[in-house]
């Protein structure tokens, strides 16, 4: 079926929308003509759209007759969509519009990103703006900036501006769950400065090397156990020097905050007399941390490797103070929530352990959905940071969504999922940043879900909705509108 052959799909309200919203390019940061294509939208319909300061868009839909005096409704959305492609597809997001099509009970597009994260929730939300027939209290569909690049919008949208009292996110990936908590996030860096002490001759140059680690995302498998190469390599060094008189040259373990660490490398110098005692006691811990990583980590590589012996080394107070502080520094789950069954509420990446011009960042990602449990954390870093002598630094951190299983939308929207669909909703919070942390830091008394169809490898060219998920989700939103609390 061609790209056009999606207006044909049930429900046609959403997916026409759906369709527009494919020939508009929308790629994170570049929301111009999509920005010009809603506002255009909102104005065709008698209703008038605001523009914020950093290019969220609000338009309202005054209430049906009869449900005036219903609490007031913000459906919420993101504009953008992240932009990829596969190696051998032609396509300029800013320029292209996205070829979509049907493919079997999925929606794909032919070589790149669909935008069904977060399209579908716009075109949801343009559906309840254009719709003359459905039931519902006041509306404000809330159409964010940049989310895939920084939740900028989010960030920068300013209390005052809303004024309905429940908040429908609709921006999660699996119909069917409902879900009501997010970690908020906090970046946390401990810097060493350090000076190179020349090496003298005679020095063996190894480099260590910690591979083949399965990684992940830092919040969503914080807790499956898996390996952290600094930790790993920290514990390498730290036997190496105080057995063997390792000393450290260089140092270059993970990539990116949001990741855990699959890799670490060092380059290192021995006295030549300790080189074979270092390489046995290398391979006995080596295989002692395999071990104890059998299950999590089979494909776990430890090894050392000749080298060319370095001219300088890291001198030796700063070193020893750096394996202190990443042995001592709090790294995966702090605590579980104890309002959700197994949800991580509090965890710690230590991200990256990287040295270089005179200077060694150790870098990690702290995660809370309780604020101030994220700051308690960050309490822990900052003193173990000071303990060894290094400047810590925390920055751009963002709130979390604290869990309320109490929430009266919550019971509202269980109670209308079981009548239509006879079965209830799974009720869920992410051990990860949503835009409802965000928004709630400046709306504090909003009721908040987010919910959503079912959207498989969002971000990848692989990306597709299931397209029985989107009817469900539509026929779930409109009796959800039908059925809001009076005031």
């Amino acid at each position: 079926m061609s790209s056009s052959g999606i207006i044909k799909l049930d429900p046609t309200v959403v997916w026409n929308n759906f369709y527009s919203l494919t020939r508009v390019p929308r790629p994170s940061g570049h929301e111009e003509k999509i920005r010009a294509f809603i506002v255009d939208f909102g104005r065709k319909l008698g209703l008038e759209p605001l523009v914020d300061d950093v290019g969220n868009i609000i338009i309202r839909k005054p209430a049906s007759p009869g449900m005036e005096d219903c609490k007031g409704v913000i459906l919420q959305a993101h504009l953008d969509m992240v932009p990829q492609k596969n190696s051998g597809t032609r396509h300029d997001f800013e320029l292209d519009p996205i070829d979509a099509v049907v493919d079997g009970d999925w929606v794909r597009a032919c070589g790149t990103t669909l935008g069904a994260d977060n399209g579908l929730g716009v075109a949801a939300a343009m559906a309840v703006l254009e719709s003359t027939a459905l039931k519902h209290g006041p509306i404000e569909a809330l159409f964010t900036s940049e989310e895939e690049s920084g939740m900028t919008g989010a960030f920068g949208l300013k209390p005052g501006l809303l004024q309905g009292d429940i908040l429908l996110n609709m921006d999660s990936e699996d119909e069917g769950e409902l879900f009501i908590g997010c970690a908020g996030g906090l970046n946390g860096t401990m810097t060493f400065s350090y000076h190179e002490t020349p090496l003298t001759s005679g020095f063996k140059g190894f480099l260590i090397r910690v591979a083949g680690l399965k990684g992940g995302h830092s919040g969503m498998d914080i807790n499956l156990g898996r390996g952290n190469a600094n930790k790993i390599m920290n514990r390498l060094l730290h036997d190496g020097h105080t057995r063997h008189g390792l000393l450290l040259a260089s140092i270059d373990g993970g990539s990116l905050r949001n990741a855990i660490p699959r890799e670490s490398t060092a380059m290192v110098a021995l006295p030549p007399e300790k080189v074979g005692s270092f390489l046995d006691g290398l391979a006995i811990l080596g295989g002692k941390i395999k071990n104890e990583l059998s299950v999590a980590e089979p494909e776990l590589v430890i090894e050392a490797l000749p080298a060319d012996s370095p001219l300088t080394v890291i001198e030796t107070g700063v070193f020893k103070r750096l394996l202190n502080a990443v042995h001592a520094c709090p790294n995966g789950v702090m605590r579980m929530s104890n309002e959700m069954s197994g949800l991580v509420e509090t965890s710690s990446n230590l991200a990256i352990v990287k040295s270089g011009k005179g200077l060694i960042t150790v870098q990690c990602l702290l995660r809370s959905s309780v604020d101030s449990a994220r700051d308690d954390l960050a309490s822990m870093i900052g003193s173990v940071a000071e303990l060894a002598g290094a400047v810590p630094v925390f920055d751009q951190g963002y709130p979390g969504w604290k869990p309320d299983p109490d929430s009266a939308i919550l019971k509202g929207m269980q109670e209308i999922y079981m009548a239509k669909f006879g079965k209830s909703p799974e009720i869920k919070a992410v051990h990860a940043g949503l835009e409802c942390g965000i928004i709630g830091a400046a709306y504090p008394d909003l009721d908040m879900i987010s919910f959503g169809p079912t959207i498989r490898h969002p971000h990848s060219p692989d990306e597709k909705v299931e397209i029985a998920s989107v009817r469900k989700f539509w026929d779930f939103l409109v009796d959800t509108l039908a059925l809001v609390p009076m005031r």
